[in-house]
Formats: C-alpha cells, structure tokens, sequence
C-alpha cells in the first residue's frame, strides 16, 4: 500500500466500490421516508434537523472512504476485509435514524447513540486504513498519519455526544465542532503533510456514481408519487403528465450534472478538489432531497399530509434549486463562469419561484411540481445549445495557463 500512479491510465471504479456503493441506497432510502414523514406531519425541526444529521454522517464517511481507495486502493484480503467492517457500520447508522427523528420529533434530547455507533464503526475501519498506508507508504507517511489522528480525535467527540445527552440545541452545536475536525483534517493533510496520490479521474468516477445513487431516491419518488395519484385518481391524463415529467427531472439532473468535464478539470488543477468535493455534500444532499420532496407529495396526494400546498410544493421545489444551482456553481467553480452559467442560473430562479407563485395562486400540487421539474430540463436544453463549444475553450484555456 505505497499509493497508486495518479496518472494511471484506464482507471475505474472496482467492483468492489460499486458493492460498497450499494450500501449506501439502504442508508439515503431510510433518510428519504422518515424525513418525508416527518415533514408531512409538520414536524420540521424533526425533518430538517434529522435529515442533515442523518445524510452528513452517511454522505461524509463515503467521501472519505472514496478518496482513500483512490490513492491506495490494493484489494487484497486486509482492504476487502476492513472494507467490510465500515459497510456493516454503514448499516448500523440506517438502524439508527428512526430513533433519531422520532426524538426530535418528541421534543426531548436526540437519541443518537446507534447512529453514532454505527459512524464510530466506519471510522475505526478508516483509522486501520491509513494506519495502514501510513506505515507501508514512507511519501505519503505524514498525511496518513495526519488522516488518522484527525478521525481519532473526531470520534472521541462524537463518543462523548452519544453519552452525554445533551438538549437538542447543545447536541447540534456539538455534532457541528466534530463534524468541522473531520473537515479539517484532509485539509491539512493534503495542503500541509505531503498530500496523497489520488486519481482525478477515478474520483471524479466514484462521485458521479454517488450521484446517481442519491438521484435513484428521486425515481423512487416518482413511484411513491404514482402510485399514490393512482390510488386517488385512478389513471388520467394529470397522472400520465405528472409520471413523464418527474421522471424526466431526474433524468435531466444527472444529464446536467455530467454534462461537466470533472476529471479533465481536476487532472489540471487538483487544487481545486477540496471545494469541489466538499461542495458535493450540499449537492448530494440536495439530490435526496428532491427524494423527500416526491414522498411528500405522494403522502399529501394519499391525504396523509398535515401541511399546505405551498409547503408541499416547496418541500420538491427548493432541493431542485439547490441542486441545479449547485451544479452551476460547481462547473463555475472548475472551468470558470460565463454568460451560459449566468443564464442558466437565471432559468433556474425563474422556474423554481413560478411553480412556487402558480401554487399560492391556486393551481393543484400537480401543477407546481411539474413547472418546478422545468427547471434541470431548461439547463440541459440551453447546455446543449451552446455547451460543447465552452467546454472545450474552457478546458483549453485551463491546461494552457
């Protein structure tokens, strides 16, 4: 384990980050219908606190794994094994998230101990990762090392939060200064200890792979919202619109998001890399999110839901615009903005804020999501028309500086 070429031609993903990958559906899914429960019964803070808390731990323990396999991915028995261990804990944080919204919910101290333990699980597999890499990898000694002591030190925190059961308030600005540790800590390894030989390409691989994952919980929307329209409706020409134009939302989202060269970029400016990965915990959250937004839906649709049209709209309507404007951002933020970003940007805004105003204005719910589902579909449509040609000079002008 003395770290791969970061140049190495032909690299993809393993089968066995795809498996590992997998594991990740049940934690999203799990996330997705207890925060769309939640929000239904107007129980916010429940559904917002409990989605961040719940989707960080499992969107940031993959991250990390990720790039580590990037660098020093060797396959053999002792990776696959440990490999296994941060799966099984994996599973452990999905057991644990009911508990976790139904104690927000209840008003009381959140019940976070599974999930912790499950996260505590995953990082201790990490910890014998670098450990690993750090004593057979003498270049890359220093970061590993510096990898290992900040999770150490991160899991310490989030053992100390698990017992001390604090009030909701407290537990959350706690949650947040071990949360920034584990932040820091590829910072200063990779800036200030030597840094690690991951491959632009393979990353940029793995993350579009968790992308669609988080986008699946999207689909898995569509039919929740479906089959509900169908239950009430039976199947009308509403249900037929409804089913083609959030299906097609999804499927514009990843088609905009890998509309953006990201290996190319990254292999030219790794500097780049820590905005741009961080950056995706916002996105992949927002990607779940639109998840959410559908099963509310779906549950207003089945007259399960406490709350207005405004809100149910907008429960499917703000993830979008999160998510498109984070890939605007996230393009902008590699190959440089341009009139296209801004346009796009613009289309976004315009769109969001109509299905919101065509709802408070009278139209169904149906109505809203459709127009809201406009809004990645008018990006691929402008993308196409003018997309090609400003990567291309956006790429060229990159390798040249």
């Amino acid at each position: 384990m003395t770290g791969r070429d970061p140049h190495e031609q032909g690299r993809v993903a393993t089968g066995l980050e795809l498996f590992y990958d997998l594991v990740f559906v049940v934690g999203f899914s799990v996330a997705t219908g207890l925060a769309g429960h939640q929000l239904a019964e107007a129980h916010y803070t429940a559904a917002l606190v409990g989605f961040f808390l719940c989707t960080f731990a499992t969107i940031w323990a993959w991250i990390n794994f990720a790039w580590f396999a990037s660098a020093f991915d060797t396959d053999d028995w002792v990776f696959r094994v440990v490999t296994l261990v941060q799966m099984i804990g994996v599973a452990i944080i999905a057991v644990g998230m009911p508990p976790v919204f139904d104690s927000v919910a209840g008003g009381g101290d959140i019940d976070n101990r599974v999930m912790i333990l499950g996260y505590v699980v995953m990082r201790v597999g990490m910890v014998i990762q670098w450990l690993r890499a750090a004593a057979e990898s003498e270049q890359c000694r220093r970061a590993c090392l510096t990898y290992a002591v900040a999770i150490v030190v991160a899991q310490f925190c989030w053992v100390a939060i698990a017992i001390a059961h604090l009030p909701l308030g407290s537990t959350i600005v706690a949650m947040l200064v071990a949360g920034l540790i584990e932040l820091m800590g590829p910072v200063i390894a990779e800036t200030r200890a030597g840094g690690t030989p991951w491959h632009a390409h393979h990353i940029a691989e793995r993350y579009s792979l968790l992308t669609i994952i988080t986008l699946g919980e999207g689909v898995v929307g569509v039919v929740a919202l479906l089959s509900a329209q169908v239950a009430v409706d039976g199947w009308t020409l509403d249900t037929a619109i409804l089913g083609f134009f959030t299906m097609t939302t999804t499927f514009a989202m990843w088609w905009i998001y890998a509309a953006v060269p990201v290996g190319e970029a990254l292999h030219a400016r790794r500097g780049k890399c820590f905005p741009w990965g961080y950056g995706h915990i916002v996105l992949f959250m927002a990607a779940v999110g639109v998840g959410v937004g559908l099963h509310v839906a779906a549950l207003y649709l089945e007259h399960h839901a406490e709350i207005d049209d405004q809100i149910v709209a907008a429960s499917f309507a703000v993830p979008m615009a999160v998510f498109c404007l984070g890939v605007v951002v996230m393009y902008g933020h590699l190959l440089g903005f341009d009139a296209v970003s801004v346009v796009q940007a613009g289309v976004v805004i315009v769109v969001i804020v109509a299905s919101i105003i065509v709802c408070s204005a009278g139209a169904s719910v149906i109505v809203a999501l459709v127009v809201a589902s406009l809004a990645p579909v008018a990006m691929v449509i402008v993308d196409e028309l003018v997309g090609d040609g400003r990567r291309e000079r956006a790429l060229g002008a990159l390798r040249g500086a």
